[in-house]
Order: C-alpha cells, then sequence, then structure tokens
C-alpha cells in the first residue's frame, strides 16, 4: 500500500491549481460530481453522506481509521479529479503545503523506523476525501479532506466565498533533522513571523501577550467542534504601528492558504469586526528551540499554534472561523431565506 499511495500522490497534484480569485461554486461542484462519478457504487456510498450527518463535525489530525475513499483506494485517474476539487479552495500556496504535509509522512516513517518505533501507520496514501450532500451550484454542500497532520473542511453555500473551517496543518518534524532535506522547515514562517512580533515588543507589552510560562502540550481547542475560549493577550488596539503590521502579516499568512476570494473574506469580516479587538497571545519560551505556543484570537477568528512534543520539533497549527466554521452563520442565513 505504500508504493500504491506515492504514486497516487504524485498524481494528486498533476492537476494545474485553478485557485485564482472568482471561483465560482458551479466549479467546485464540477469538480466534486467528477470525482465521485469516478468512484465504483460502493466507494462512492462510503464517500457521501447527508449535509447534516455528524460525520462532518467528526474530524480530527491524528492518525486514526476515517471514513471516505482514501488515496490507497484511488487510481491515478481518480486521485487527479481531487486536484481541481482541492484548487477550488486552497491557494497555489495552500496547495503546495497540503502536499508538502502529506510528503512529510515518508519523512516522520524513516525517522520513526530508524529509532525502531513501528511507523506503518505513516502512509502517505492515508488522507481521505469525504463528500457531505449534492455538490451544486444552487444549493448548500460540503467536503473534507484529511489524515495526519490536515485536515479541511469546504463548506458551499451558494453566491459565497469557500466557508473554509476549521483547517488544521501539522509539521513532524518541524525541522528535518538529517538525509537529504536536513533542514527543511515545513511551517517556517509560522513559526518565524510569530516569534518576530514577540520579540519586538517592549517589556509592559510582552507582559500582557505572554499568558503562560510554559506552553500548552497542544492547541488548546483539538478537534473540538465548536470554539469556547476566552480572548487573552495583548490586543491590536494597544499594539504600535509597527506590531499592528507584524500581526496582520502572520493573520495574512494563514487567510494566503486560502483561495483569494475566501482569504480576502476572512480579512474583510476581520476588519469589520474591528482589528483592534484581535488579540495576540503566547505560552512558553520566546528563544528559538524552547517549547512555544501562540493565539491570534479575535471577534471572527482563532489561529491556534503549538510547537512543543518531540523537543520541540513538532508543530500544530490550526484556523477557524468563529463564523463559518462548518458553514456556520452562512449556513443558518441561507436556511432562513430558504
Amino acid at each position: 500500500g505504500f508504493a500504491c499511495g506515492l504514486g497516487v500522490v504524485a498524481a494528486l497534484w498533476l492537476t494545474p491549481g485553478n485557485g485564482a480569485a472568482g471561483t465560482s461554486g458551479a466549479k467546485a461542484a464540477a469538480a466534486a460530481k467528477a470525482f465521485l462519478a469516478s468512484l465504483p457504487a460502493q466507494l462512492r456510498k462510503e464517500t457521501q453522506y447527508p449535509l447534516d450527518s455528524d460525520e462532518r463535525h467528526d474530524w480530527h489530525f491524528v492518525p486514526r481509521s476515517r471514513n471516505g475513499a482514501s488515496l490507497l483506494n484511488l487510481d491515478d485517474a481518480q486521485a487527479e479529479l481531487l486536484g481541481p476539487l482541492l484548487a477550488t479552495a486552497l491557494s497555489p500556496e495552500g496547495l503546495l503545503m497540503a502536499r508538502g504535509v502529506i510528503k512529510h509522512e515518508n519523512l516522520l516513517r524513516e525517522v520513526e523506523t530508524a529509532r525502531g518505533i513501528d511507523a506503518s501507520r505513516r502512509d502517505p496514501g492515508l488522507y481521505y476525501a469525504t463528500v457531505f450532500g449534492t455538490p451544486s451550484a444552487s444549493a448548500p454542500w460540503a467536503w473534507r479532506f484529511e489524515g495526519h497532520h490536515l485536515s479541511i473542511s469546504v463548506t458551499q453555500v451558494p453566491g459565497h466565498p469557500p466557508a473554509m473551517g476549521p483547517v488544521f496543518v501539522g509539521a513532524n518534524p518541524a525541522t528535518v533533522p538529517s538525509g537529504p532535506q536536513a533542514g527543511f522547515r515545513l511551517l517556517a514562517p509560522e513559526e518565524d513571523l510569530a516569534r518576530a512580533l514577540v520579540a519586538m515588543l517592549p517589556d509592559t507589552r510582552r507582559r500582557t501577550a505572554l499568558i503562560r510560562d510554559t506552553a500548552f502540550a497542544d492547541i488548546v481547542t483539538g478537534n473540538d467542534r465548536e470554539v469556547k475560549l476566552d480572548a487573552e493577550g495583548l490586543a491590536a488596539a494597544e499594539m504600535s504601528a509597527r506590531e499592528q503590521q507584524a500581526l496582520r502579516e502572520l493573520i495574512g499568512l494563514y487567510a494566503a492558504r486560502f483561495v483569494g476570494e475566501s482569504g480576502r473574506d476572512i480579512l474583510m469580516r476581520m476588519d469589520k469586526a474591528g482589528f483592534g479587538h484581535v488579540r495576540f497571545a503566547w505560552a512558553g519560551g520566546t528563544e528559538a528551540g524552547q517549547p512555544h505556543y501562540y493565539r491570534v484570537h479575535g471577534p471572527t477568528l482563532l489561529i491556534e499554534y503549538d510547537n512543543t512534543q518531540n523537543g520541540a520539533n513538532h508543530i500544530h497549527t490550526v484556523y477557524r472561523d468563529l463564523q463559518r466554521d462548518f458553514g456556520g452563520d452562512l449556513l443558518r442565513a441561507h436556511y432562513r431565506k430558504q
């Protein structure tokens, strides 16, 4: 299965990304329909769920058994049909990042095998696509692409950009320790931009931003269906113009993973709710190599990041849309209107 998974991963990205701004719901629906139509009847049945199914909220970023069509189940032609669907939600940078996470499973397999650990669960074929509802440009539906260290939930509501969230991305090892890719860092800017921000804060403001001396062991919200977390840390309203710019750049990095129209919508809603209300919080050491955690939390969004496991060489990041996770307000408004 391992080698087969590799072939499929390669096939999955042969399709050039068409994730430019203005991607319509029709394009996503057509891509999902083509993918579902390519599957044999039994696999299609295992891949498609009702939109209101509990399965839709059962997301996770750990290695475990999952429902849907795994890359191992797909031949190259079927896997290629997933490319255009992913490109309706992810920007070219986001697609590269997702591919990087999948390829990282090979590195992790080598690292763990060298340590005498059974690493058979580390397989780039164990990523699954699931569709919820009937893909359509005129009615809501959703889809998810998920495996170890990657979970992308997308809800399509007619007349709106793809609603992104929850979106989880992880990297283990965060810095590749040895071999041909030694020194490669999959989520380098996510760490470096936040560290630069905490470093530029003067003592008084840094004390407000630092919410704990020790980092949290993992992202605090885990795979919770809903975010229930008090906003802590330093508000953007209290920052200097330079610090605010650094915070915007960090948030922009996460928004840039998504197609232009979704990324712009995320930033527009953040500003509409008041950028001054967005808070930046840090926990743990501020020097490179020390276990650390940060959080960006505003009225419309939450970003969590931690790097504590495996000697602080194992990153988890999550983007949660407090208005539109799993469709949220968009779906409610659509059904009210109907």
